[in-house]
């Protein structure tokens, strides 16, 4: 197992000072990025190799959000892979070691010469085989998102500069982001899963398309003809 601590900032919080979706989702993808730079196989690795991690789904399962000023632990540990896949899991501890976030997730290793699958190398395995742990409990879930008929269309999104990352397109968070701008008022978020289809990239437009139920809310971006960016699954928090 991997992991890093931080005290929750007050440019990570909302203003009820509860750490924000956004920020959650870039300490995990920081922990596992610190990991790779710590193994040598990190973005500079992995930009002469011509290769890149690209992320395939999210399921977040969330207890109690930390608040500004608590310390906290993210741990995260890969399990798997198998041919082009990476499967990873996370958790986010408190201090006493009360466990707040659960979290997997699927990577899918790219050739970005030819933007094709690449079957990850017997060397990058190596460099993580110390660090595997345990498949969570429940297995890796399911990762197709059905998104339900008759969503309401919402204004388009501009891709803009600051969603960017250094592959050059959309992060993974910033879709969550845009999404979580459509749930209804109040409504109390317990858990997501988001299924990304294929990359955004600077000046494209995202076009959500909304579906509230009772026990989540489904947000699909998509571009102009309907083909689906990245699909987000919002479940409510029990209780």
């Amino acid at each position: 197992m991997y992991y890093m601590t931080s005290r929750i900032r007050y440019s990570e919080v909302n203003s009820e000072k509860i750490l924000t979706l956004q920020a959650l989702m870039d300490y995990l993808q920081d922990c596992c990025s610190f990991q790779s730079e710590d193994l040598g196989v990190g973005v500079d690795y992995l930009a002469k190799e011509r290769r890149a991690w690209m992320l395939c789904a999210w399921q977040i399962e969330l207890g109690r959000m930390p608040q500004m000023g608590e310390t906290i632990r993210v741990n995260t540990w890969p399990y798997d892979f198998k041919g082009f896949y990476g499967y990873r899991s996370f958790t986010v501890e408190q201090e006493d070691g009360e466990v707040l976030v659960r979290a997997n997730s699927l990577w899918i290793f790219m050739d970005m010469d030819r933007m094709r699958p690449a079957r990850i190398s017997e060397e990058l395995i190596a460099a993580y085989r110390d660090s595997f742990g345990e498949k969570p409990a429940g297995g890796a879930g399911e990762r197709k998102i059905t998104v339900p008929a008759g969503g309401e269309s919402r204004d388009p999104v501009a891709v803009a500069k600051f969603f960017i990352d250094t592959n050059h397109h959309m992060n993974n968070s910033r879709y969550v982001t845009v999404a979580e701008e459509f749930l209804p008022e109040g409504f109390p978020v317990g858990g997501l899963r988001v299924e990304y289809k294929r990359a955004a990239v600077l000046g494209d437009m995202l076009y959500p398309a909304v579906t509230a139920e009772d026990e989540k809310v489904t947000v699909a971006l998509t571009d102009r003809a309907g083909g689906a960016y990245a699909v987000v699954e919002f479940l409510r928090a029990a209780g």
